[in-house]
């Protein structure tokens, strides 16, 4: 369940969206419904599973359910709860989704999941980026604060309501530092002292650190609420700042500038010709750029930031990834 941090296809398959060139040229060769050059950090998980990609819920010709559904769908929000899609929708398709494979299940057809594979199942959140990014670009900095603890209201609410459901193993990723997204940075009025040591903007990275520390907690406070639970918490922000502000040594190039867009440095974002839009140009194929289109990361900034991930030096409490695959 999240946003296109996560989407492996959703928000295209429901809305028979088709994406041209170069989208997903590093890996798949064509537009395979995520809004990146090649594979998403979901994707690098699943093969370090050694498990097929999650197929989106709303693919309707030819899914495979059979290791599970991806619920993500692209500029999702936890808030308004019954927007599609938000996260409060995410979640009533999940169990649309169990209702529907258990009852198929049980007359014997194939390729879906039973009601033990639920109860085992690993159940991953990653959203609250379109949360802040959007109040934020007309609000001021103490509003946009005040209205974190909703967010993580229905975030709670989501993992509790799985919970209920059976659910009791949880992933949990935390938001990134979106002040340093080209989008950001080429579309927002700034002065100097908004600006950090890395080039990336202040306030919109301190409203995520604010946002991570109160979902930090509520991991926190959910372990003693529902003590049968397994709640892992992945700092997301960690992991990516770190690799913005060392980049070089990482052997990344320009990590605040997008490789498909428009307008050159210093972002080569602008809103008005985005990536594969007309006039738009693109980085050489291979390039170690850390942004795709402004917003999205490249594969190779994914595939950094999942090996992250795996090492479990970011997660909280430390365990392997494939430590649910085991109990």
């Amino acid at each position: 369940m999240g946003d296109s941090n996560s989407d492996t296809g959703g928000f295209y398959s429901g809305l028979g969206i088709i994406m041209p060139p170069p989208e997903g040229r590093a890996f798949f060769h064509k537009f395979a419904g995520r809004l990146s050059d090649g594979r998403l950090i979901i994707d690098f998980l699943c093969e370090n599973l050694n498990t097929n990609y999650l197929t989106p819920y709303l693919e309707s010709l030819g899914p495979n359910f059979s290791n599970g559904a991806n619920f993500a769908i692209s500029g999702s929000r936890t808030l308004p709860r019954y927007d599609p899609f938000s996260l409060g929708v995410q979640g009533r398709q999940l169990f649309r989704f169990q209702t529907r494979s258990i009852e198929l299940t049980s007359k014997g057809v194939k390729g879906l999941i039973g009601e033990e594979d639920f109860k085992n199942a690993l159940y991953m959140i990653d959203i609250g980026q379109n949360d802040l990014v959007g109040p934020f670009s007309y609000l001021p900095y103490p509003q946009v604060i005040e209205k974190i603890p909703t967010f993580i209201a229905e975030i709670k609410f989501a993992i509790l309501s799985i919970y209920q459901h059976g659910g009791k193993k949880f992933w949990v990723h935390n938001t990134g530092p979106f002040g340093c997204l080209p989008q950001q940075l080429a579309t927002t009025s700034k002065n100097a002292s908004d600006i950090d040591q890395y080039g990336c903007l202040q306030s919109r990275n301190d409203g995520a650190r604010e946002f991570n520390k109160q979902l930090k907690a509520l991991c926190e406070e959910l372990r003693d609420e529902i003590k049968d639970a397994t709640i892992v918490y992945v700092d997301i922000f960690a992991i990516k700042y770190d690799l913005i502000a060392n980049s070089t040594l990482y052997g990344f190039e320009n990590p605040l500038m997008a490789c498909c867009g428009y307008g050159g440095p210093p972002y080569n974002f602008d809103p008005k010709f985005q990536c594969t839009a007309p006039g738009s140009n693109v980085c050489e194929e291979g390039s170690k750029y850390i942004s795709w289109d402004g917003v999205h990361y490249t594969e190779a900034a994914n595939a950094f930031v999942a090996s992250k991930i795996v090492s479990t030096d970011y997660s909280s409490p430390p365990l392997k990834f494939d430590f649910f695959c085991k109990t």
